[in-house]
C-alpha cells in the first residue's frame, strides 16, 4: 500500500510540475489574465495551473481506478498479497511436514502389519504339524482297534472248535484220552489267547488312553491358538482401522496441498500479471476486442465458414499483437478454440439476420504467449443512435476558464460518448467528424459561456464506429460545429 500512496504522490507532482510549464508557456503567450486573492496575474496562473495538473493527475487515477479493478487491488493491495502468498507458502511447507510425517507412520504400521502376519503364518505351520500328529495318532488306534477285533475273531473260532470236542467227547468216549490231551492243549492255547487278549486289551486301553491324553492337550493347544489368532485378528483390525485413519488424513492433507499449491500458483500468476503491468509488457487486457466483423448467413454452413473465418481473423490478430517488438509475426495457432464455442456462436447468427460477431481476450497477456483463452459475442446489427441523436452536453465559459480547463471539458464530453457507446454496445473508439483544433479556437475565441454538446454525425449501428460532432450552441443557436 506504501508503494500506491508513492506512485500517487508522484503522479500528482507530476501533473504540478505539468501545469507549471503550461503555466509558463501560457504566460509568454499573454492569454492568462485573471486575479485571485489580491495576488498578481503571474502568481495565480502559477496556482491555478499547479491545481489544474493536480486536477488532471487526480482524474487520471480516478479513471484508470474506476476502468479496471485489478490495477486498484495491485496496487493498493500488493503487500497484502505478498503477506498472503508467504502464509500460503508456510501452510504448503507445513502441509508437506505433516505428510512425512503420516507417511512415515504408514510404513511403520505396515511393518507391524507384516510382522503379524509373519507370527500367524507360524502359528499356522505349528496347527497343522499338530493336526499331523493327530491324524498319525488316530492311524495307530485304528490299527490297534483292528488287531483286537482279529484276537476276538481267533478267539471266537477256538470256542467254536472246543464246543466241538466236547460233543465229540460225549458221542465217542473211545477217543477221550487223545481228546483229552487236545484239550489239554487246546486250553493251554485258550488260556495263552485269553492272556494274550487280555495284554492286548491292556495295550489297546492304554493306547486310547494316550490318544485320548494327546487329543485333549491338542483341543487345549488349539483353543489356545485359537485366543491367539483371535487376539492377534484383533489387533490387526485395530492396526487396519489406524491405518485406514492415517491414510484418510494422509488423503485430507494431500487435497490441502493440493488447494495451497493452486492459491500459490494463483497468486503467483496475478502478481506476475501485476509486475508485468508495471513493466509494459501487457499485450492484451482482459475485456479488449481482438477482432470485430458483421456477418449474414443464409445456411448453416455458411455460419460455420463466416466464424472460421472470423476466428483466423482474431488469431492473426492475436499473433501480431504479442509478438516481442522487432520480430516477425507469425501465425501460429494461439486461440484456444473449443468446438462448444464454434456451435453456441453458429446457433446465434444462423436466423438469417444481421449480426455483429466479436471476440474478447478472456484475460490479461503479455507479449511471449503461446496461447490464450479468449470469449465471444454475437449481437444484432441495430441502430443504436440515429443522426443529431445528443450523446452528452456540457458548458464552456471561457472568461472563468483556462485553455487547459477547456480541453480537458472537451476530453470529458468526448469520454462521456464513449461510456454511452460501451453501454449501448460499441465497443469501438469514439471518432470526432472535423477538426477539433479548430473548433477549440473558436471556443477560445468566444467571450460568452456556450453550450457544447456531442452529437451523432450519422446513424450508427452496434458494428460501429460512433462518429460524432461536436455543436457550440448560444441560448439554443448553434455558432459553429467541428
Amino acid at each position: 500500500m506504501t508503494t500506491g500512496y508513492i506512485l500517487i504522490a508522484a503522479i500528482l507532482i507530476l501533473g504540478g510540475v505539468i501545469a507549471t510549464v503550461g503555466d509558463r508557456i501560457g504566460t509568454r503567450v499573454g492569454k492568462a489574465r485573471l486575479s485571485l486573492f489580491n495576488l498578481r496575474p503571474k502568481k495565480t496562473a502559477v496556482i491555478v495551473t499547479i491545481f489544474t495538473g493536480g486536477l488532471i493527475s487526480a482524474t487520471t487515477l480516478a479513471i484508470l481506478f474506476a476502468a479496471d479493478e485489478g490495477l486498484r487491488k495491485g496496487l493498493f493491495e500488493l503487500e497484502d498479497i505478498q503477506r498472503d502468498l508467504g502464509q500460503k507458502r508456510e501452510q504448503l511447507k507445513t502441509a508437506e511436514t505433516q505428510k512425512g510425517q503420516v507417511e512415515r507412520e504408514l510404513n511403520q504400521s505396515r511393518q507391524e502389519r507384516s510382522q503379524v502376519q509373519q507370527e500367524l503364518q507360524t502359528i499356522n505351520k505349528y496347527l497343522r504339524a499338530a493336526n499331523t500328529k493327530q491324524k498319525a495318532t488316530q492311524s495307530q488306534l485304528n490299527r490297534t482297534l483292528n488287531q483286537q477285533a482279529r484276537t476276538q475273531a481267533q478267539l471266537n473260532e477256538t470256542q467254536g472248535r472246543l464246543g466241538g470236542i466236547v460233543v465229540q467227547y460225549q458221542q465217542a468216549k473211545t477217543e477221550l484220552q487223545t481228546l483229552y490231551n487236545q484239550r489239554l492243549t487246546l486250553q493251554s492255547a485258550v488260556q495263552e489267547l485269553k492272556s494274550e487278549r487280555e495284554r492286548l486289551y491292556a495295550q489297546s486301553k492304554q493306547a486310547i488312553d494316550e490318544a485320548k491324553t494327546a487329543i485333549e492337550k491338542r483341543d487345549r493347544k488349539i483353543t489356545k491358538l485359537d485366543k491367539l489368532i483371535q487376539n492377534r485378528n484383533l489387533q490387526i483390525k485395530q492396526r487396519e482401522e489406524v491405518i485406514l485413519t492415517r491414510e484418510s488424513r494422509l488423503q485430507e492433507l494431500e487435497k490441502q496441498q493440493k488447494f495451497l499449491e493452486q492459491e500459490v500458483a494463483r497468486l503467483e500468476k496475478y502478481y506476475q500479471s501485476y509486475r508485468d503491468l508495471r513493466l509494459g509488457k501487457l499485450a492484451l487486457v482482459r475485456g479488449q476486442v481482438i477482432v470485430a466483423g458483421l456477418i449474414t448467413v443464409d445456411k448453416p454452413i455458411m455460419a460455420t465458414q463466416a466464424i472460421i473465418q472470423i476466428l483466423q481473423e482474431a488469431n492473426r490478430n492475436a499473433n501480431i499483437q504479442l509478438t516481442e517488438p522487432g520480430a516477425k509475426s507469425t501465425n501460429t495457432e494461439i486461440l484456444r478454440v473449443t468446438k462448444n464455442q464454434v456451435d453456441q456462436l453458429i446457433a446465434q447468427i444462423k436466423d438469417g439476420r444481421e449480426y455483429v460477431v466479436r471476440i474478447f481476450s478472456a484475460g490479461n497477456y503479455v507479449r511471449g504467449e503461446k496461447q490464450i483463452e479468449f470469449f465471444a459475442d454475437a449481437a444484432r446489427n441495430q441502430l443504436v443512435f440515429s443522426s443529431g441523436e445528443v450523446l452528452a452536453t456540457t458548458t464552456a465559459d471561457l472568461i472563468n476558464m483556462t485553455s487547459d480547463q477547456l480541453r480537458q471539458r472537451l476530453d470529458l464530453l468526448v469520454s462521456a460518448s464513449q461510456f454511452r457507446a460501451r453501454n449501448a454496445g460499441i465497443v469501438e473508439a469514439v471518432e470526432v467528424e472535423g477538426t477539433f483544433v479548430r473548433f477549440v479556437t473558436q471556443l477560445q475565441q468566444t467571450e460568452q459561456e456556450v453550450e457544447v454538446k456531442a452529437v451523432a454525425a450519422e446513424d450508427t449501428y452496434t458494428i460501429g464506429p460512433l462518429r460524432i460532432k461536436l455543436v457550440a450552441l448560444l441560448n439554443g443557436q448553434i455558432l459553429f460545429t467541428t
